[in-house]
């Protein structure tokens, strides 16, 4: 078959009624913005939008004319069986997120899940994502990956998922707003070490976007020097058996923490000598020479 005169008529055929569209918007620039997406958001009977303000105007620059609904954490669940009701009458429904593709830390897991058990079709438009394009340029594995998205900000919660990343050996990516950003650093300079390969990637597709660092020290010295603003997107590497880069000191701040988080002093030691291929006994030596109650 013609790849292209498929794409043609793909286009030609769409929207199809009784759909849900998951439309990828821009996250900075607007030349982002696909030709499909904007002729199926042209199309559209109804526009489900986390702001429908910020929604209208995007869309305005591009003379887009379309009725709006809102549609975000707070009104999931009522808006859910409204919207099916609309797909049942086989209207056509498009979901976007403020910027983006939607359920990617934004809503509309629960709406698609809801949608495929009413036995409609969901379809994807493809559009800017910031985890995969700070991903892709950050130069560290892509192989296998973990998406974390934004983190709890409950310290139980925190903590636990904290030690999960630190021990992950797959490249992880995290999303931190500006006035938390410092905060994360030290965090993962604590439980990943400040030698942990990262970069910080800000303002993505904006003119001022920036690729920030190499390690998790660097990151931070330099946002302790340059204020943070925008949005970040952290792609931090994999977990790496190498004792020759960590130092006692990193050692001793991951024992503390791994016991404030409800571990024992033996299972803390464990969880790290199966992480740096320190032997359990230096471990323990490092916790008599620091005075380190180990009860």
């Amino acid at each position: 078959m013609d790849s292209k005169n498929d794409c043609l008529s793909k286009k030609q055929s769409e929207p199809i009624p009784g759909v849900l569209y998951l439309v990828g918007t821009p996250i900075g620039n607007l030349g982002d913005f696909s030709p499909r997406a904007r002729h199926l958001l042209s199309n559209v009977s109804v526009i489900a939008c986390e702001d429908t303000r910020y929604s209208r105007q995007l869309l305005e620059k591009f003379q887009i004319k379309a009725k709006l609904v809102s549609f975000h954490k707070f009104n999931t669940y009522e808006r859910i069986p409204k919207l099916l009701k609309l797909l049942n009458q086989n209207e056509i429904i498009a979901l976007i997120t403020d910027a983006g593709l939607p359920n990617i830390s934004d809503p509309g897991e629960e709406l698609v899940s809801a949608t495929i058990a009413a036995g409609h079709k969901v379809i994807c438009i493809p559009g800017p994502c910031a985890a995969t394009t700070a991903l892709v340029a950050s130069g560290l594995p892509t192989k296998r990956f973990a998406f974390e998205g934004f983190l709890p900000s409950k310290a139980k919660e925190r903590k636990s998922i904290l030690k999960i990343i630190s021990q992950e050996e797959r490249t992880t990516i995290i999303y931190e707003s500006p006035h938390k950003l410092l905060k994360l650093l030290e965090e993962l300079s604590v439980v990943c070490g400040k030698e942990r390969p990262l970069q910080v990637a800000r303002e993505l597709t904006k003119l001022h976007e920036e690729q920030v660092g190499s390690t998790i020290d660097e990151v931070f010295r330099h946002f302790s020097e340059n204020k943070p603003r925008g949005e970040f997107t952290l792609v931090l590497g994999g977990s790496q058996k190498n004792i020759a880069k960590t130092s006692d000191l990193d050692l001793i701040k991951k024992i503390k923490y791994l016991r404030e988080s409800g571990l024992s002093t033996s299972n803390a030691i464990k969880v790290i000598a199966g992480e740096t291929e320190c032997s359990k006994n230096y471990l323990y030596s490092l916790i008599h020479e620091k005075n380190i109650n180990n009860s």
